[in-house]
């Protein structure tokens, strides 16, 4: 079955995900006090960029969290390849795994077939980003179907306290079909 495109403003799905503290996690709602929710779907522990990207992430997160935006990242390693890449990581954000290839082709991500047992031993998603406001809205997905295409975050977070500003009433974009 192919990915289906994401709609731009449309409800994000209830997909729960399993973290290392060993809870179930809705992967779109935020924790308390933040209201929205900024969702990376990485490709695994398998990826140098993925734990690179996610290190990168680590400075930014008190930025977001001010902006009332909850972090999660999750990809579809088992329990026992995340806590292998917990180690390569320096971060204070919640990850989730064992993400399904139901779940990726809800989200309409990309999904690889691995090149070798050496790389990994199951079908993975390629990076996606999923910001999802008070609503549960989509307000920005970007999807890429190659780990070397990634939004910077940096931008991002620029973008997002425009976005979260009441006086400039910043609409969802892209929502044209």
């Amino acid at each position: 079955m192919p990915a289906l495109k994401f709609q731009a403003g449309a409800s994000f799905p209830q997909l729960l995900v399993s973290t290392l503290e060993g809870e179930k996690v809705a992967l779109g709602n935020p924790n308390a006090p933040y209201d929205w929710k900024l969702v990376l779907v990485y490709r695994g522990q398998h990826c140098p960029l993925c734990t690179r990207y996610l290190n990168d992430l680590e400075p930014l997160v008190t930025e977001y969290r001010e902006l009332g935006i909850d972090v999660i990242a999750v990809s579809a390693d088992s329990e026992e390849q995340l806590r292998e890449h917990k180690e390569k990581l320096c971060i204070s954000f919640p990850l989730a795994y064992g993400l399904t290839v139901e779940q990726m082709q809800t989200l309409g991500v990309y999904i690889s077939t691995p090149r070798s047992e050496q790389e990994t031993d199951h079908l993975f998603a390629e990076p996606a980003l999923f910001v999802i406001n008070e609503k549960g809205l989509v307000q920005i997905v970007d999807v890429s179907n190659a780990p070397f295409s990634r939004p910077d975050l940096n931008v991002l977070l620029q973008g997002l306290k425009f976005i979260r500003d009441p006086h400039n009433n910043y609409p969802i974009r892209g929502t044209f079909i």
